[in-house]
């Protein structure tokens, strides 16, 4: 394999450095408030196809952002080129946009208070010692143990082993400065099986701060496989009103919808079916949605949120009710609250689950549908209108009879979350959403 030219890479004190003299030169433009961040993108990704190469992408990306604020306005700048000068000409053009900008009362960096004072260890970085030639043959493996699984497996649109170390430094003119760095690692196998002039595909993936942490490649190959063997014999069943349990990777984003509900900018824009919700019950008494930031090698932990705000654990619904909103500092000035420690997101949502995995649940619904993938964006955010293209399995008695294909469940969100019966012990913990199998108890399934 050639060897590649790469920059070399920045630490986190070079880093916070730019952060300074960005801050620095604002300072001299005589701005109100400034806040940098100054991020360093490096990685490797290969994916494999039928046992070759198809792709092999390395990167190194730099970049650099400025805002200011001067007499309430606003004004932004970025550039990929960190030298001192063009540092300097990103901080002009940002105070000149300023310049330009209406006044707006609620803009304006987070109160000093609340600026972060201690940043944890949360053990995410983790950077993986592997060449472009040990990828490729980790994911021709992992190819090859999907490809080799059964005779049906006819064709591949590739496995990709990925892995990333990113570094961001963020500072404002409160003093603050902060930086981290984060890994992520991800192996992917996506293959396709054939029976009776009918093609169906599925996937398997693995993803940790770690990669100490992630599943055997052939493992994942032989799931990508197994998955996609499952599929085969789809059938479109009859419209019918019946409970449907989500896999963990799907239970997440239906949990998800809330969350972009409660969201600050949802509310101030009174565009969200969960307007006005604080202290509402929207889920049944057994449902606890909890906010843990500082959970070592967790995929959204941080100990300060993209405002330098120190985060905290919450409990945003407790015994189904929603305590709170999901804010920044701007949202929450639009609303008369106080942020939440979100700008940038939430970070590490737990829901809760009982003591039963997915075959437990399968066994409480008796017959119903398991939903193992969603298709379209069929969600209205300030209706609630939910409708979804799925495909899954058919269950009759606790029992898996058949694959379903071409069906859309649908509802409203404020019923379906009441219509929540069970979360499962599965968690996915692969999101920054953790959350196991999770029962409706009714749905309409529209079919044939």
């Amino acid at each position: 394999m050639a060897e590649v030219a790469t920059r070399t890479l920045l630490g986190r004190e070079e880093l916070e450095s730019l952060v300074g003299l960005a801050l620095d030169e604002a300072g001299n433009l005589g701005v109100d408030q400034a806040e940098v961040v100054v991020s360093q993108d490096s990685g490797l990704s290969t994916t494999a196809r039928l046992g070759d190469v198809e792709s092999l992408e390395f990167t190194n990306d730099r970049g650099i952002g400025i805002t200011v604020y001067k007499d309430s306005c606003k004004g932004s700048a970025s550039t990929s080129d960190v030298s001192p000068a063009a540092i300097r000409e990103a901080v002009a053009k940002a105070c000149s946009f300023a310049s330009l900008t209406a006044s707006d009362p609620h803009s304006g960096l987070a109160d000093l208070e609340l600026m972060c004072t201690e940043i944890l260890d949360l053990d995410l970085d983790h950077p993986w010692a592997i060449d472009a030639d040990q990828a490729i043959e980790l994911a021709i493996e992992c190819e090859g143990a999907a490809l080799g699984y059964d005779k049906r497996i006819e064709n591949s649109e590739g496995a990709t082993v990925s892995t990333n170390r990113g570094s961001r430094a963020y500072g404002n003119t409160h003093g603050f400065v902060g930086s981290y760095s984060r890994t992520s690692h991800s192996v992917t196998c996506v293959v396709l099986a054939e029976s009776g002039g009918t093609m169906q595909r599925d996937y398997h993936y693995t993803a940790s701060r770690d990669p100490q942490d992630l599943d055997d490649v052939l493992s994942v190959g032989e799931m990508a496989a197994r998955k996609t063997i499952g599929r085969l014999g789809a059938i479109k069943i009859k419209t019918v009103d019946a409970p449907v349990l989500y896999i963990p990777e799907l239970a997440r984003g239906f949990i998800g919808h809330a969350i972009g509900a409660i969201a600050g900018g949802s509310q101030y824009r009174r565009s969200s079916f969960l307007l006005g919700a604080v202290g509402e019950k929207i889920f049944p008494d057994f449902v606890q949605i909890l906010e843990r930031p500082h959970l070592a090698k967790a995929m959204s932990s941080a100990s300060y949120d993209a405002e330098g705000v120190t985060t905290y654990d919450r409990d945003i619904v407790a015994d189904g009710v929603l305590q709170g909103y999901v804010l920044s500092s701007y949202s929450a000035r639009r609303l008369g609250l106080e942020t939440t420690a979100n700008a940038g997101g939430t970070q590490n949502l737990i829901v809760e689950g009982g003591d039963k995995d997915q075959a437990q649940l399968l066994s409480e619904m008796g017959n119903g549908f398991l939903v193992e993938e969603l298709i379209g964006q069929g969600v209205n955010a300030v209706t609630g209108d939910y409708s979804r293209g799925a495909v899954g399995h058919w269950v009759e008695n606790g029992e898996i009879q058949h694959a379903v294909d071409e069906v859309t469940i649908a509802g409203n969100l404020r019923d379906l979350y009441q219509r929540i019966v069970a979360i499962g012990s599965d968690r996915d913990i692969r999101g920054g959403i953790r959350c196991g199998s999770l029962l409706v108890e009714k749905m309409t399934i529209a079919g044939a």
